[in-house]
């Protein structure tokens, strides 16, 4: 199991948010946004950051660092270690399967990711059998995009997926075709985007309150 950082909102959750980080990054990355995205009038939630394993980065030399799978170079269609990938869809299994044994149901549990966190839990929505309460992909794309546009996908749940027009790392085009896949899969997904790079920003956290809160009270 994952190590984990985790914020409870209240006494007693009944939601749960599995939240991944970028590359490089840790499980602290995203606690900042909790108070930030948390609406008086939500019910209980548990936030869950875990901290991907260290491993090498083929694209940056080698040097180990956390990723939630290996980057083996900078084509988009093949940039992904798909193995690495899948690894970490078990591993978000598996805090899923937590959540469950600790009285959350699968229903009442959202996946979200920024960037590499964010392919990582597009994937797993993709390769689910049972329901969520809806995914979360910020500045991110689904990896072997073109392969997973020729296979039905997993169940059907909410998408929100934001990105930056500017973004240095996705570009842009990359989640506008990430989200088309997604679509033509029929998903329902809520497109946003925004003049900034590789971040997220407040109008962001705003709109992502606004999905949460449709979701949060009419469950």
């Amino acid at each position: 199991m994952l190590q984990t950082v985790e914020h409870e909102t209240g006494p007693s959750p009944g939601w749960s948010i599995i939240w991944l980080h970028g590359l490089g990054s840790d499980g602290h990355d995203f606690g900042p946004v909790v108070p930030e995205l948390v609406r008086t009038g939500w019910p209980a939630l548990r936030f869950v950051f875990p901290h991907a394993p260290v491993r090498p980065i083929t694209v940056n030399n080698g040097v180990p660092m956390r990723g939630w799978y290996d980057i083996v170079g900078l084509d988009f269609r093949s940039r992904a270690d798909m193995e690495g990938v899948q690894a970490s869809v078990l591993e978000v299994d598996e805090l899923i399967a937590r959540e469950v044994a600790r009285g959350v149901p699968e229903a009442h549990i959202f996946l979200a990711g920024f960037s590499q966190g964010g392919a990582v839990v597009l994937s797993a929505l993709l390769a689910r059998t049972a329901p969520l309460a809806g995914v979360i992909a910020l500045s991110t794309y689904l990896p072997d995009a073109e392969r997973t546009a020729r296979v039905d996908g997993g169940v059907q749940a909410p998408v929100f997926m934001a990105h930056g027009t500017q973004d240095p790392v996705v570009p842009h085009a990359v989640a506008v075709f990430s989200h088309e896949i997604l679509t033509g899969l029929g998903l329902s997904v809520q497109w946003q985007d925004y003049p900034m790079g590789h971040q997220v920003c407040a109008e962001e956290i705003t709109a992502l309150g606004d999905w949460l809160q449709s979701r949060l009270l009419a469950g």
